[in-house]
Parts: C-alpha cells; sequence; structure tokens
C-alpha cells in the first residue's frame, strides 16, 4: 500500500485548516484510505475526498520522454485539535 504526502504551497495552506493532501495506491477505496492514515499517523479521520491523476507521456525540456503513472490523490480532514506533524511548517 503506497502513502506519500504531496508537499507544496497549496497542500501546506489547507493543513492549517485540517486537511492533509496524500499520494495513495490506486486500488485503494476511500475506507481502506481512512483506516491506513489512521492506523499509520494515530489521528481521526472526519472525511476523505478522492481524484484519480491520469497518467501521461511528456516531454523534458530536452526533448526526452518522461512517463507520468497515474495515482490517486486523496485529501483527507482530521477532527478538530489533530495534526500530522509532517506538514507543519518550520519558523524561519
Amino acid at each position: 500500500m503506497k502513502l506519500e504526502p504531496i508537499i507544496t504551497e497549496k497542500t501546506l495552506n489547507a493543513a492549517k485548516n485540517g486537511k492533509y493532501t496524500f499520494r495513495v495506491g490506486v486500488g485503494l477505496n476511500k475506507y481502506q484510505i481512512k483506516a491506513l492514515i489512521e492506523r499509520v499517523f494515530d489521528v481521526h479521520v472526519i472525511s476523505v475526498k478522492t481524484m484519480n491523476v491520469v497518467g501521461e507521456v511528456k516531454k523534458t525540456y530536452l526533448g526526452r520522454r518522461k512517463e507520468i503513472k497515474p495515482s490517486k490523490k486523496a485529501v483527507v480532514k482530521l477532527k478538530d485539535k489533530e495534526k500530522i506533524g509532517l506538514f507543519e511548517e518550520s519558523k524561519k
């Protein structure tokens, strides 16, 4: 089972509101994603929204072909006052 966080500016801003974004395995459904995140991070998940990302072939700047594999993104909302440490911004 694949579970990796997506850390961008947009997802870090959403994490402040309790919504965390992950790239998960294509075969997982919402119930399995919820159970996986609750088990790994020891939090309580309220809702899971998923979206399929279609695979494609792109050309790089040098003209080489780059294959982007199909995947699934999951946006998970947690209970109030719960956080996942991976998405915390470090203060400069």
